[in-house]
């Protein structure tokens, strides 16, 4: 770069003219200018932060983080990072978990919520199969979450065969809700709400389990005095 902008000064003072004719820059001020551009350029690559930052042992290129944004991770992803401690010879093998989820969906929670407990406590392909044979905008969104969790399955938590899983828990959350206004005539308005929702599904290894035997009136009436009898009353003897 010094030497270009030398070049640049010499083509200027052969090519400077005025009115009163042709002048010519002294010997002195070329070289003061030649010194201070080379100054500036030892300044400019000395200030690089990939010299600096690479040859510091204290902050190394690859402990600084350069992307734009940071994958976030909320409370129902951050399950999977559990570690369990070792198991006991003899003791049958941990099933394994796999929590996923799908955030921010534009559709109603109150219209996923039935999706959600249709397909709770079944295997995974029966899920599937109930899902594909389902109109609803709900159901393939459900679809490709059990399909992502499927996959991580295989992929990170060392599962066999994936078709040996079965749908723990399905649940659904309310997203954020955004109010705009709707414009009507003469002058009139409404407020319409744009809704999204969250959905949660947990998978575990192995085949669902049996379905509990349906309550009848007189269980849920036992059930109701025995919690009546084993309340406890304060301020009393």
């Amino acid at each position: 770069m010094a030497a270009r902008w030398a070049a640049g000064a010499s083509e200027g003072m052969e090519r400077s003219g005025g009115a009163g004719g042709s002048r010519l820059l002294c010997p002195g001020s070329l070289c003061c200018f030649l010194a201070g551009s080379a100054w500036v350029c030892g300044l400019l690559g000395w200030a690089r932060p990939e010299r600096w930052l690479a040859s510091g042992s204290l902050f190394p290129l690859s402990c600084i983080h350069t992307s734009t944004s940071l994958q976030k991770f909320g409370k129902w992803e951050k399950k999977n990072r559990i570690v369990y401690p070792p198991q006991l010879p003899g003791e049958p093998r941990r099933p394994a978990e796999i929590y996923h989820c799908r955030r921010e969906i534009k559709y109603s929670k109150d219209k996923m919520w039935y999706l959600a407990k249709l397909i709770k406590g079944m295997s995974i392909d029966q899920a599937l199969a109930q899902l594909e044979f389902n109109d609803k905008k709900g159901a393939k969104v459900i679809k490709e979450v059990l399909l992502e969790a499927q996959e991580m399955a295989v992929k990170n938590h060392n599962v066999e065969f994936k078709s040996n899983l079965h749908i723990a828990e399905s649940m659904t959350g309310r997203g954020r809700y955004v109010k705009r206004i709707r414009y009507h005539g003469k002058g009139m308005f409404g407020i319409m709400k744009i809704v999204r929702c969250h959905y949660f599904v947990k998978l575990v290894e192995g085949p669902p389990p049996p379905p509990e035997p349906p309550r009848t009136g007189f269980d849920q009436a036992k059930e109701y005095v025995q919690h009546l009898r084993s309340r406890t009353l304060v301020n009393t003897l």
